[in-house]
């Protein structure tokens, strides 16, 4: 099985090139993240027309996620805590997550919030976020040891100094504080294992470019879209590797696909 978790950061501008990668990339589950539509936007005729189901929460045009699977598609849930945060004035749940079990594996997709800066509200936010998502992980885990989780997507972290281009250019950002990479060590810490690291060791490697100031060229980038997996899934990996090459070309997403082959 070959699964993939990738920001497309508005998936109507670019299903031409979403489709075309599925038709050669050969993933048979693929989580999305900042489709930036509602559920009635989704352009699912696309995508069933090359095998896949889909499962997509979206509410307005910003954030937005889904599960696209050939393999079966199952247990849809939109939440992955009863007390998942939420964010605004009135409190609200954003669609940041999206899980669905595909051929026996639990596949979430999870854009993590950005946190904004470190002084916003967002990076308290983001913080109680990653909490909510290690307990929630955790909590399965101890029901069900042998199983097959994979938490999937663009995490807004960069849990290490080589996963970002320039640490000075980053002081006192997000992404980078202590705080996130803590929170991001416990889900790690929890269970989940990054099974992409192993196979594209840094630096340098960087799933994340601007599209500011010639960044993809200039290699100016991040790493911060993940596949953490339980550990019985972990025991699967055969291989893993980000397709950079979807960042080039006409009108790509600012992310590139990361991609994790499983032994049967």
């Amino acid at each position: 099985m070959r699964i993939a978790t990738w920001n497309i950061n508005s998936v109507r501008t670019r299903i031409e090139r979403l489709t075309d990668w599925l038709q050669r990339s050969e993933v048979d589950v693929l989580a999305l993240q900042e489709t930036k539509c509602r559920d009635d936007q989704f352009p699912g005729l696309e995508l069933s027309g090359l095998g896949y189901e889909v499962a997509h929460f979206g509410l307005n045009q910003w954030n937005g996620v889904a599960v696209l699977s050939r393999v079966g598609l199952e247990d849809i849930e939109t939440s992955f805590a009863g007390d998942q945060p939420q964010f605004g004035e009135p409190p609200v749940l954003e669609a940041r997550a999206i899980g669905a079990t595909c051929g026996g594996l639990r596949m979430w997709s999870l854009y993590i919030p950005n946190g904004r800066e470190l002084d916003h509200p967002h990076y308290n936010y983001k913080l109680a976020w990653l909490e909510s998502l290690r307990t929630a992980g955790s909590g399965w885990l101890a029901e069900n040891p042998d199983a097959q989780i994979a938490l999937t997507g663009d995490w807004n972290v960069a849990p290490e100094d080589d996963d970002v281009w320039d640490m000075e250019f980053f002081a006192n950002t997000t992404h980078v504080s202590e705080p996130e990479r803590a929170a991001f060590r416990a889900v790690v810490e929890a269970g989940y294992a990054d099974v992409v690291r192993p196979h594209t060791p840094g630096p340098g490697v960087y799933t994340y470019w601007d599209y500011k100031q010639l960044s993809f060229p200039k290699k100016r980038g991040m790493r911060i879209d993940f596949v953490l997996a339980s550990p019985a899934l972990a025991e699967r990996v055969t291989g893993a590797f980000i397709d950079r090459e979807e960042r080039k070309g006409k009108g790509p997403s600012d992310h590139a696909p990361v991609v994790v082959d499983l032994a049967d």
